[in-house]
């Protein structure tokens, strides 16, 4: 593959989560690697989607990208990859303009695709179908990083898939059966990442928990490894399923000091009900005697930053001040709010008691409400406080960066990309730390 695609403009739109971004930054290495030029332009030989399904919002956000993109280059190579492409119809995909829909565990394969286009044309007959059976395939997607296009902090994937089969979920059909990566390679990428300049690794995955499952080496004993690399100064996960949450888990977070207090640990719903409807395997008082752990562990100021779905099917007002009362005891800082999403095929598509629209909205405005309320309350903790930053922009006098504690922070001052420094914030806007220096 190497500079076979000299000089080939390439265009890459990550969608939705975290473990998007990690494949998205991954394929801008492969294709570099290939002498293929990145660009943000409306002009560009080949333009990758990498896909989100997670609601029918953002399948109708995918179809909006399609279409721009056709509509601004309609001689450019398009290829759809990822959740949504691993569910879409060949026809919707050729009257949306799509030359090729890539799957899920297949993304390597992406700049293979396009340099095979480049030589010998886009498809006339519809678009090129690269998909596999997701729930029958162990193999690991090899995605990674390399030296060239990385940064101060970088995602890093490690756990694909998941089993757990959430009642509103239809994430599983599409990323398929969990796998996860070889222990030795992570390592490997996360001590390139140190040696070219990376200080800070968040750990992602579908059902990032889960990983431990056939490696033998548990997500605690990563955690540990990776804190002992030179020049990594700090970890992070993306996200954490509560029932995945351990004991042992905890303690090797907290005998690790590279590790950041803060903890994305999705709740949901803060009703009994609700939450058994959902499949999610916890009550309400097993998440609030899980997150008393965690800050046993972790420190009291930990940051317990969540995930609730509003409006399923069910849900009475009575259930939905729950979840408002469970955000309030847990001490909850960045919430985000979701409406429920009905995705044909899952088992909550089958429940009665849809909410009327006008009601959802009415229960979305007083959710995100409190949500600002909480990260500015949280965030205010912050101010006049000593706050050490991982900057990633200096400029005009202005530091931004964010805090161990994963709160943005803009102050005055300078500072070098890379370089962790202390600030004490004066003010908070919008959960922003602000202000004196």
């Amino acid at each position: 593959m190497y500079d076979r695609l000299r000089g080939v403009r390439v265009r890459i739109l990550p969608m939705g989560c975290r473990t998007n971004l990690f494949e998205s930054e991954a394929l801008g290495c492969s294709f570099t690697e290939a002498g293929a030029l990145l660009t943000d332009e409306e002009v560009f030989d080949a333009a990758v989607v990498v896909t989100c399904s997670v609601t029918s919002e953002a399948d109708r956000k995918c179809r909006q990208n399609l279409r721009r993109l056709r509509r601004e280059n309609p001689d450019g190579i398009i290829i759809a990859a990822g959740c949504w492409a691993q569910r879409i119809s060949p026809e919707e995909a050729r009257d949306l303009g799509v030359d090729c829909l890539v799957g899920n565990r297949l993304k390597f394969r992406i700049p293979g695709i396009v340099t095979e286009m480049i030589e010998h044309g886009r498809p006339t007959e519809g678009p090129r179908i690269e998909r596999v059976d997701v729930q029958n395939l162990k193999e690991w997607d090899p995605l990674y990083l390399s030296a060239r296009r990385t940064r101060t902090r970088a995602f890093l994937k490690i756990q694909d898939g998941c089993d757990h089969r959430c009642a509103y979920c239809i994430i599983p059909d599409l990323r398929g059966m969990p796998v996860e990566r070889h222990p030795g390679e992570i390592l490997q990428e996360v001590r390139m990442l140190a040696l070219s300049g990376c200080r800070e690794v968040v750990f992602t995955g579908i059902n990032l928990g889960m990983f431990g499952r056939t490696s033998g080496v548990s997500l605690g004993d990563i955690v540990r490894r990776t804190g002992q690399v030179e020049g990594i100064e700090r970890v992070r996960f993306g996200s954490l399923e509560p029932f995945c949450l351990t004991e042992d888990l905890l303690e090797a977070l907290a005998d690790t000091p590279q590790f950041c207090p803060h903890l994305h640990i999705p709740l949901q719903s803060g009703d009994p009900v609700i939450l058994e409807k959902m499949g999610r395997g916890y009550t309400p008082g097993e998440f609030e005697a899980l997150v008393g752990r965690a800050r046993y562990f972790l420190g009291e100021d930990l940051h317990l930053s969540t995930d609730i779905i509003v409006g399923f099917p069910g849900e009475t007002d009575k259930a939905f001040l729950s979840t408002l009362e469970m955000l309030e005891r847990a001490g909850a800082g960045k919430v985000h709010v979701f409406p429920f999403s009905l995705r044909e095929g899952t088992p909550a598509s089958l429940i009665d008691g849809r909410l009327p629209p006008r009601v959802v909205r009415s229960r979305m405005d007083q959710a995100l409400s409190m949500a600002s309320e909480l990260l500015d309350r949280y965030a205010g903790r912050w101010v006049g406080e000593e706050v050490e930053i991982l900057v990633e922009k200096s400029q005009g006098g202005v530091v931004q960066g964010l805090s161990s504690h994963f709160l943005r922070v803009r102050v005055p001052g300078e500072a070098l990309q890379g370089e962790i420094t202390t600030v004490v914030p004066g003010d908070t806007k919008k959960g922003v730390l602000l202000g004196m220096v």
